[in-house]
């Protein structure tokens, strides 16, 4: 076992899903941020477990030639993005990597190579945004959770979002300031504004601002919509209310104060309309081209049936009904479903149903309705598929089952068991839409 705070000489050689590096002491794994594989540290122990520990660079004693000058001062401590210290290159390569590794070890794939989609660009892709808001001294000031904590950093400007979206964060913390509206405290559950949350879309360059509330009025919201006018694109301002003492964001209760309540935006030729709740990948560049691959993917035909689960407001099942010669769509976000139904009637779209309802039991009664889906698209959150969804799509048996990912753990988990029910993997594709930020996106397909 390690001695915490004892300084120890390491060498870097991989990463971990979270981007830190991962080194070797004396056996133990040692686990280092804003670290780069390659390098050799000075590294200072400052939690030590039996089996593993967590370190701190003190000294870089090997520089790799992927190091570079941090772009954003507060990256190494906002708990937003894990890369700004390296090259996009190396930080494109260990994610495609990732991927690659984790279809290998747990998938049971041997896959020698997975390619990956690189974003054009690192900065202002992000078309959401929700900051936490906090007070120090009587001032409420708002930016991103440190890492591991509740504790909020206060930003001057974020990198991966576009300037709009900081205009925004900035007049509505001086609203709050010049109106003394307090902010929400986690420990004495009292306070107003919990967060601000900003969605723009990038081709309609259209702005909703969510302020999630701790009650059910705005104290002189006539006010900050008049200053939110001022910001180009600025479309519709709404409350969302939240008066439970949990993590999650958003509440269940939505107030309209300015606007119809919900933007537009463009994706693959169709728009589409999003509200506070609805899914939408944030980056819109990458997301399209995510989403062309999964298309493709797909092989549809004029005849084939295809069933979209986790359809969000139905970006992928609408693409495909062009393909297809019926698109069935499963959420169990019911304004997301509103949102898909209104987009499909918008772009002209008549071959497409949606239903709200967890996708597993959802997918088991569409089943036992005697529905034989040709091609399932499957983008599931985090956790991956459930029992229901992997049961589903043995008794459904499409020919193809196309599964977009935002986890490689899970994904290659899930692709494990549907193998054992007679489906082999074909492609893999890894793709970046959350550059300088550790997660990455990836879409395989598995045949019958």
């Amino acid at each position: 076992m390690l001695e915490k705070n004892r300084i120890y000489e390491a060498l870097v050689t991989d990463y971990t899903a979270e981007g830190q590096g991962v080194a070797h002491v004396e056996g133990c794994a040692v686990f280092v941020p804003n670290a780069i594989a390659g390098e050799g540290y000075k590294i200072r122990i400052e939690k030590a477990a039996k089996t593993w520990a967590a370190g701190k660079i003190v000294e870089i004693l090997e520089k790799s030639p992927h190091r570079v000058q941090r772009e954003c001062p507060i990256s190494s401590g906002c708990g937003g993005c894990d890369f700004w210290h390296m090259d996009y290159d190396e930080e494109t390569r260990l994610k495609a990597a990732r991927v690659r590794d984790t279809l290998n070890r747990i998938g049971g794939e041997k896959l020698e190579e997975v390619p990956i989609l690189s974003a054009p660009t690192c900065t202002g892709y992000r078309n959401k945004a929700q900051y936490p808001v906090a007070s120090e001294k009587g001032r409420v000031y708002a930016g991103f959770f440190r890492a591991g904590t509740h504790q909020v950093v206060e930003i001057e400007k974020c990198l991966i979002l576009p300037e709009e979206t900081e205009q925004v964060r900035k007049l509505v913390i001086n609203y709050v300031n010049q109106h003394r509206i307090s902010a929400y405290d986690e420990t004495t559950k009292k306070g107003l504004l919990r967060h601000i949350y900003v969605r723009r879309g990038a081709v309609s360059g259209q702005i909703l601002v969510c302020l999630v509330v701790n009650g059910r009025k705005l104290p002189h919201a006539e006010q900050l919509i008049e200053q939110l006018k001022t910001v180009s694109g600025f479309a519709t301002l709404v409350l969302s209310v939240n008066t439970k003492d949990t993590n999650g964001i958003l509440g269940d209760e939505e107030i309209v104060l300015y606007g119809p309540g919900y933007i537009e935006d463009t994706l693959c030729g169709l728009t589409f309309r999003l509200s506070p709740r609805s899914f939408y990948q944030i980056n819109h560049h990458q997301a399209q081209r995510l989403y062309e691959a999964a298309i493709r993917q797909a092989e549809i035909t004029k005849q084939d049936l295809v069933l979209d689960l986790y359809c969000g407001v139905g970006t992928i099942t609408l693409a495909m009904a062009k393909a297809a010669g019926r698109v069935i769509g499963v959420e169990v976000v019911e304004q997301a479903v509103l949102d898909a139904r209104e987009n499909a009637k918008r772009n002209g779209i008549e071959n497409a149903e949606f239903f709200c309802g967890d996708a597993g039991k959802a997918a088991l009664k569409l089943e036992q309705e005697g529905i034989r889906p040709d091609v399932v698209v499957v983008d599931p959150p985090r956790k991956g598929l459930n029992a229901d969804t992997i049961e589903a799509l043995r008794r459904m048996s499409p020919r193809r089952i196309v599964y977009v990912s935002c986890d490689p753990a899970t994904l290659a988990r899930d692709v494990a068991l549907l193998k054992n029910h007679g489906y082999t993997l074909k492609n893999a594709q890894a793709a970046d839409l959350f550059p300088r930020c550790s997660h990455v996106e990836s879409v395989v397909t598995l045949v019958k």
